[in-house]
């Protein structure tokens, strides 16, 4: 449940249109910023084991009342803002997927929320489960795209491991792969979520506890990490491939969410389309 906010459709777009604008050259950004993610997601998970509290409550219960509003408020305008390409992607695959109206797919992701929010009444592991599921359609979806598609290891490791910013957009690009992977409202839940595992009410029980959370935090992020590489390697790939017609080429300098289908539908025709159709709706 962690890794989900590092692979929802805003990071998605943000992959796919910087990967078609500089190929494998920022590739490093995500590699930092998961990095970061990582150490600030187990000092949360730390906060709700040793105080058995989840951030919110301690929020409430140190800050003075005017902070408290304000911190509401912030909470609410950014999980909004992170809401709104989750509805629109979930919307745009079924749309890509079954031709529903983008508007009937907006109303079927608000129930389809509400659907998600009622299983927790069976328990967080169900929920855990059907999480961890879609997490691995997206992953199995992007690894066939990339095994199609056959980006240049050396180039991939290359980007990966070697920051630079080459061209006019490469810093605006750079701000918004991070700007996607910053998610506060994902510390909220991380600190709440250790707190349905049991945990000895002993300084060596804790300890035990903090290690294992953050070797759990380490493979959901390593998991997306390589989600994310293979996002913009199949998109540096296809959009900088020689063969490119003068349509696609225009449909690369403005990548979105719902014209990114295109990507492998020369390759694979139909079936190209539905792969990142069925990608996009697990993300959504």
């Amino acid at each position: 449940m962690v890794c989900l906010a590092y692979l929802d459709p805003g990071n998605l777009e943000t992959d796919l249109q910087a990967g078609a604008n500089h190929k494998y050259g920022l590739l490093w950004v995500i590699l930092i910023g998961l990095v970061f993610a990582l150490i600030i997601q187990s000092l949360s998970a730390n906060l709700g084991v040793v105080t058995g509290r989840h951030l919110a409550e301690v929020c409430k219960a140190e800050y003075p009342a005017w902070l408290k509003i304000c911190l509401w408020l912030l909470a609410e305008v950014a999980v909004i803002a992170a809401d709104i390409p989750e509805v629109i992607g979930t919307a745009f695959a079924f749309n890509l997927l079954f031709s529903i109206p983008v508007w009937i797919g907006v109303l079927i992701a608000g129930t389809s929320t509400l659907l998600l929010l009622g299983l927790q009444r069976y328990g967080v592991r169900k929920l855990e489960f059907l999480v961890a599921l879609l997490v691995f359609v997206m992953a199995t979806c992007f690894f066939i795209e990339m095994s199609i598609v056959k980006p240049p290891a050396k180039e991939v490791l290359k980007g990966l491991f070697i920051p630079k910013l080459n061209g006019s957009s490469a810093t605006a690009d750079a701000i918004a792969l991070l700007g996607a992977l910053v998610m506060p409202h994902n510390l909220f839940l991380h600190s709440a979520l250790v707190l349905s595992r049991s945990t000895p009410a002993s300084v060596r029980g804790m300890n035990d506890a903090c290690r294992f959370f953050l070797s759990e935090s380490g493979v959901a992020l390593f998991v997306a990490l390589l989600v994310n590489i293979a996002i913009i390697s199949v998109s540096g790939t296809v959009c900088n491939a020689g063969n490119l017609s003068r349509e696609d080429a225009a449909k690369c300098g403005d990548l979105t969410l719902d014209s990114s289908s295109f990507l492998l539908k020369n390759v694979l025709g139909r079936s190209g389309a539905i792969v990142y159709g069925v990608a996009l709706l697990a993300s959504g």
